[in-house]
């Protein structure tokens, strides 16, 4: 069974999944392994692909990388380039309203219609209820007089609240500013009024075994794509500067989160 590589999660338009199947297959390559970057395209679920146990290079959420036993491998973390991660293998969910409303705060927006992507989703569902939470025990009732769910993903969310669906919704922050560098016209029609802490990004993960050798060389060929000139301008449409190693005991709050009693979205 021959591995297969894929960046679906952050593959924000046609021109960036295309950006990231050339670093997957240039990384590939300089790595000895003849392996498939496979295109796995929305409304197909992620949670399929994250089950199958021939990913040799493909990106998962962390909630469910730090919930799986026995975990994968955590071949790599990439570190977004924009200065708000501070250089780090992190990212924040946006908490994003439609740019012509008059919501200033995340606190104008309690009392309308709060949005997300899946309820298990740590970008668009999970971190989301975590940061509201806090606010809703401060209240003590209700913070939203409704909650729609099932928007998928990040674009779900914006076509949500552009068509007046929804009143604030979760943007993950590497997927919302590849969008801001891709596609500003799209990213234009929502802006922020509040971001969440800064939580470990979505890694690289293997779930077919792998070879010490073939992991030390995939994680080296991945630096390497990030300092070549011929990637350059890939590396600087997908705003990457390069990718790490982590523990991946780091995930480990990602898991501690979900566990927390937080109210479902119906309770906010």
């Amino acid at each position: 069974m021959t591995p297969v590589a894929n960046a679906r999660m952050y593959s924000a338009t046609a021109s960036v999944r295309a950006d990231w199947k050339q670093l997957l297959a240039w990384a590939l390559a300089r790595a000895g392994l003849a392996w498939d970057v496979i295109d796995y395209d929305a409304p197909a679920p992620l949670s399929a692909l994250w089950a199958r146990d021939d990913l040799g290079l493909a990106m998962m959420c962390g909630l469910p990388f730090s919930q799986r036993a026995p975990r994968p491998t955590l071949v790599a973390a990439p570190l977004p380039s924009p200065a708000r991660y501070g250089g780090r293998p992190v990212y924040f969910t946006d908490i994003v309203v439609r740019t012509g409303s008059a919501f200033e705060t995340l606190a104008d927006t309690f009392g309308g219609i709060v949005g997300y992507t899946l309820a298990d989703s740590m970008s668009g569902g999970v971190a989301l209820r975590n940061h509201l939470a806090p606010f809703r025990a401060a209240r003590g009732a209700r913070l939203y007089r409704g909650a729609v769910g099932g928007l998928i993903h990040a674009r779900g969310v914006i076509e949500a609240l552009v068509e007046g669906r929804i009143d604030v919704g979760p943007l993950d922050s590497y997927y919302h500013d590849l969008l801001r560098r891709n596609e500003p016209a799209l990213a234009q029609k929502v802006r922020i009024v509040d971001s969440t802490e800064a939580l470990p990004i979505p890694p690289l993960v293997a779930t077919t075994p792998l070879t010490p050798g073939e992991l030390a060389r995939i994680r080296g060929a991945l630096q390497e794509a990030t300092r070549t000139p011929e990637l350059a301008a890939v590396t600087e449409r997908l705003l990457l500067a390069g990718f790490v190693s982590p523990d991946p005991a780091d995930y480990d709050v990602l898991a501690a989160i979900s566990l927390r009693a937080i109210p479902p979205f119906e309770e906010l």
